[in-house]
């Protein structure tokens, strides 16, 4: 079995330290070549080669974002020319993020000591005939997204979030939730301007903001999941979570509930469904919009759709 590990050196929780145990305990079972990203869109490239070099596995030590960008170079566009997912390397994940949700969405540990344990577990369960996992993914047009996208305040934050970044501010679980206050306040007394469109119903208008997700849990605070759609998994349809008030105290009792998996998520002003097969999301003038925590600028028209069985990934089987 022959794999690439690649490194993102600038991620949140690498270390050189991490990098080297992981590599050591990779190098006695596939025949291992490690690489580490220096630019944006360098993942795309390198899992682009590895493709065309016939790897086995693609082991990615870093964030989210470096995740998407192995995707995206695996996959290429969105279209009905995708490669099938038998046809491309499978991807592990070993979190090197702050987040991590995609790995720890699959069941990965967020403790990359004992990823990198799981990890050479399900290596050796592979070597003895147990199969990957195969997963969906989210079409957002132009790219493709693994667990999460959105429209509106959701776009906001992620462009705040890449601000902070390009000044050289780490961003924490607890600097992020703070900009994701501050942009919700920005946005309070603001005017809906989004519509929403989903299968076999009339559209919405007066929407807030829109998130579309491909897994759950949405997203983490530190080592606390917060919800939106418990009932989505990546081997299901999309999930969708829609606001169509900006009224703090209704918000606040949504958000109340997103943090327990348990309690029923709902609201007054909520639109929450799961399991559909597309979401499409129009504005009336250009808004912010994501896909797993990459800006993609202000867009006025998307379609997310669900891509079944598009990747295959090392990870625990799914529940």
């Amino acid at each position: 079995m022959r794999a690439v590990l690649i490194v993102n050196p600038n991620a949140t929780s690498t270390t050189p330290a991490g990098r080297d145990l992981l590599a050591h305990a990779l190098e006695s079972r596939v025949g291992l070549e490690v690489v580490h990203t220096d630019h944006r869109g360098h993942a795309v490239e390198i899992a682009q080669a590895a493709h065309r070099d016939g790897i086995d596995v693609i082991i990615v030590h870093g964030g989210d974002g470096t995740v998407n960008e192995v995707v995206n170079g695996l996959l290429g566009p969105p279209g009905p020319d995708r490669p099938a997912a038998g046809t491309l390397p499978a991807v592990a994940v070993v979190p090197g993020g702050a987040a991590n949700v995609f790995a720890r969405a699959l069941g990965i540990s967020p403790d990359p000591i004992e990823a990198t344990n799981q990890l050479v577990d399900l290596l050796d369960g592979h070597r003895r005939g147990s199969a990957w996992r195969c997963i969906g993914l989210m079409d957002c047009g132009e790219r493709w997204a693994v667990f999460t996208a959105g429209m509106g305040v959701d776009g906001d934050v992620v462009a705040a979030v890449e601000a902070q970044r390009a000044k050289g501010r780490k961003v924490t679980a607890a600097r992020y939730i703070r900009i994701a206050t501050r942009e919700m306040l920005i946005n309070a007394r603001a005017e809906p301007l989004l519509t929403l469109h989903l299968p076999d119903r009339d559209p919405i208008a007066g929407v807030h903001f829109a998130f579309v997700s491909n897994a759950s849990p949405w997203t983490y605070a530190n080592t606390r999941p917060i919800f939106t759609n418990p009932g989505t998994t990546f081997e299901g349809g999309l999930g969708v979570f829609a606001v169509t008030s900006m009224n703090v105290v209704a918000n606040l009792a949504v958000v109340r509930r997103m943090w327990s998996k348990k309690a029923e998520i709902k609201g007054k002003n909520l639109i929450r469904e799961d399991n559909l097969p597309w979401v499409r999301i129009t504005a009336t003038e250009p808004m912010a919009c994501q896909a797993d925590g990459d800006s993609l600028g202000p867009r006025t028209d998307m379609t997310f759709r669900s891509v079944p069985d598009a990747l295959m990934v090392v990870a625990p089987s799914g529940m």
